[in-house]
């Protein structure tokens, strides 16, 4: 798969994400939202919970998982910290979760991924 048809296929699975987290109530504040050092998928909110979302499209759920690594969760923990101060609100509870899309299945949202 050439660099354009990943692009075509990460926005098309966040698309995806973002209508399978608003169909479980989570307001969608950001997607693809980049800083100095990281970038995170989709930033989104459900009552006091700031969630800043990873987003793995792969053909199994095992290969999703392995696409997870150490060192995509630091970068998207880097950009988690330094987005924060724009969407959080006193008493928010803030995590990084991750959604993996993988073809005729239902996405899979684990939560709290990251305990840096």
């Amino acid at each position: 798969m050439n660099r354009q048809q990943a692009e075509k296929r990460g926005r098309g699975a966040e698309t995806l994400a973002c209508w399978h987290l608003r169909l479980r109530g989570w307001q969608i504040l950001a997607r693809r939202a980049r800083v100095p050092g990281g970038e995170v998928d989709i930033v989104a909110r459900r009552g006091r919970i700031l969630a800043f979302v990873e987003v793995k499209a792969r053909a199994s759920e095992e290969a999703a998982a392995m696409a997870l690594d150490d060192w995509r969760l630091r970068r998207v923990a880097v950009a988690a910290e330094r987005l924060a101060p724009r969407y959080l609100r006193p008493d928010d509870d803030i995590r990084i979760d991750a959604l993996f899309i993988v073809p005729r299945r239902w996405p899979k949202h684990l939560v709290n991924v990251w305990q840096g």
